[in-house]
């Protein structure tokens, strides 16, 4: 016969395993556009190196590190996107309720769509550059952001915590530092911590978009209504370019694939330099 308390120890060990495989996500409408089906298509999670996992969706992604005391989540794809991520979480031995921090790269629909979601499913704080942050408090572009259209929303999240450049956020014994590099959107910010394996540590960058692209009309080099922004552009594509980087993921996974962080910028700057002569001519 079994006694009591065994029969306790079964209970709870099968809630345990039941509440693993379970989730208390409610993921928000999905958004519509060109390219969200590709982008969203499901994706295998994977170790990167250490503490540090790819959850993320096909075409977006969403970058998990894990600590002593809890989760860091960079990023939150589309809308829909969210219950994949959640998934892709549990799929490498983690749990979407034990994510503390959530980090956004920049504030488009694309990135920081299921944000929302997933801080309601965790109670995580979400943090973000001043201007990211406004744009996640609002659901939506600010309107000096290069790719502003009027009427293009995500959900919002409430309460982002502001953080400044080269601030060090941290969840117990990890430690992500916030670069600054305004350009493809004004709050675009890059993330780098290290991974360690045993003895063996890496330097990782989370790197933003770097590139110059734009609704119809934007000038990056300013006009009557908006600055001449270039020069700063500029200074955030160094700012990349002279991190410490042995790995480097890209908010856009293929961006990424074979590129270091100064041959990442390298491109980048190509392209400004092509949108400068464009818009001068």
């Amino acid at each position: 016969m079994i006694s009591d308390s065994r029969l306790v120890a079964v209970a709870l060990a099968a809630l345990l395993v039941l509440g693993q495989g379970s989730s208390t996500l409610r993921p928000d409408s999905p958004i519509t556009c060109t390219d969200c089906a590709e982008w969203n298509a499901p994706r295998e999670p994977g170790r990167v190196f250490g503490n540090t996992y790819n959850v993320g969706v096909g075409g977006l992604s969403a970058v998990l590190i894990t600590s002593d005391s809890g989760l860091i989540l960079l990023d939150g794809a589309l809308p829909q996107s969210a219950p994949l991520i959640d998934e892709n979480i549990r799929k490498v031995g983690f749990r979407t309720a034990d994510i503390r921090l959530i980090l956004n790269s920049h504030a488009h629909f694309d990135h920081a769509g299921g944000i929302a979601a997933l801080q309601r499913a965790s109670g995580a704080v979400v943090a973000a550059s001043a201007s990211g942050a406004r744009a996640l408090e609002q659901g939506g572009p600010t309107a000096d952001d290069p790719q502003y259209t009027p009427g293009v929303k995500f959900p919002a999240v409430p309460k982002v915590r502001v953080v400044a450049d080269g601030e060090v956020v941290r969840v117990g014994n990890l430690a992500v530092t916030a670069h600054l590099t305004p350009g493809h959107t004004p709050g675009a910010t890059a993330w780098s911590w290290r991974s360690c394996e045993g003895t063996r540590c890496k330097e990782i960058v989370y790197a933003d978009s770097l590139n110059a692209v734009s609704s119809p009309g934007f000038r990056f080099t300013g006009d009557q209504k908006t600055p001449d922004i270039v020069a700063e552009f500029r200074r955030s594509i160094a700012k990349v370019a002279a991190l410490p980087c042995d790995v480097l993921l890209a908010v856009h996974p293929a961006l990424a694939t074979g590129q270091t962080c100064r041959s990442y910028a390298a491109v980048a700057a190509k392209r400004l330099d092509e949108r400068v002569a464009e818009e001068r001519r």
